[in-house]
């Protein structure tokens, strides 16, 4: 077999699996990932039709496989098969302990159709991947929130979700979430309040309660990459702080959740620019963890925002 006819084999194989992976696939998803032309992606399908591969072609849709159709269980590679020990510890460690007992179950299904040898690799490799998490990103109590969010997209049903932001009391309303995202070592979902009439953010450690509801969504939302595209449209603030140089090095990775973007050394300070779209409610509150150590330099919007802070600080203290 010359490498020009294996290389088709090996698309034709792999335009199966990607097949039977999805609902339907267009022709111009399988051109854009072999890199290939339509033409030849037509080919390629119709040489699958021909070997006896019940492919349905739905105008305006795209290809699917007919239901009940299902091939022996796919063969891995090695690297692929090393590939899933690593996501297996991702998942038991960086999402709910729901999501993680589910993904464990599909690895015992996975493992039954390896060869013996590539099971052996395995074994090897599973207590040399360690996974540790910098902080809690979870609720213990509510150990199926990021699960429940899934569900709802998937089924486009409300949850009731009893939260708890940073400053305020616990509150209970129906959102309609539209898609999660890990940012800055925590886990958060975007999703439609329908109290508010608006899009929200809520993070799954402040999640005191999450409940699937029979009600339907009660319209048709964006994608979230266009409502992160929206914030991410939100106007900069640069920021220039000036720091103690031994208490810079205590700041951490912190820095970078706030907009960090570089620092200068100036004698026994560290200069620090930053560029925020959260100046308040947000980079304010982190900065005054080290005020008594640093100054600010601009803009004046985060001087007017601290000195706000403090004051509220010294009326409860006085209050109190």
């Amino acid at each position: 077999m010359s490498d020009e006819s294996l290389k088709k084999l090996n698309r034709i194989v792999a335009i199966l699996t990607h097949l039977q992976s999805a609902r339907t696939v267009t022709a111009q998803e399988l051109a854009d990932r072999f890199d290939v032309s339509l033409r030849t992606i037509y080919r390629d399908i119709r040489t699958l039709e021909e070997s006896g591969v019940p492919v349905v072609g739905e105008a305006g849709q795209g290809y699917s496989i007919m239901d009940g159709y299902r091939l022996p269980p796919v063969m891995f590679t090695r690297e692929e098969a090393g590939s899933f020990i690593t996501a297996e510890k991702l998942m038991q460690n960086l999402t709910d302990e729901t999501l993680g007992k589910n993904y464990e179950s599909a690895m015992y299904k996975i493992k039954s159709v390896m060869r013996a040898t590539d099971k052996e690799r395995l074994e090897a490799l599973e207590n040399s991947i360690s996974v540790r998490p910098r902080q809690q990103m979870f609720n213990n109590e509510v150990p199926n929130a990021l699960e429940v969010v899934l569900e709802s997209i998937a089924e486009g049903k409300q949850v009731l979700l009893k939260y708890k932001t940073q400053f305020k009391e616990p509150s209970e309303r129906k959102i309609e979430p539209v898609g999660v995202f890990h940012e800055s070592g925590f886990w958060y979902f975007t999703g439609y309040c329908t109290l508010r009439s608006d899009y929200r953010q809520f993070r799954m450690d402040r999640i005191l309660g999450i409940q699937k509801t029979d009600n339907n969504f009660s319209k048709q939302h964006p994608n979230l990459s266009e409502l992160r595209h929206a914030e991410q449209s939100l106007p900069i603030t640069k920021v220039r702080i000036a720091v103690n140089k031994k208490l810079a090095s205590y700041m951490g990775t912190s820095k970078y959740d706030y907009g960090f973007v570089s620092e200068m050394e100036e004698g026994d300070k560290v200069i620090m620019t930053f560029e925020t779209r959260f100046l308040n409610y947000g980079f304010d509150r982190w900065y005054m963890m080290y005020a008594d150590e640093s100054e600010i330099l601009e803009p004046q919007a985060l001087k007017d925002s601290v000195q706000l802070l403090l004051k509220k600080i010294q009326d409860r203290v006085s209050n109190h």
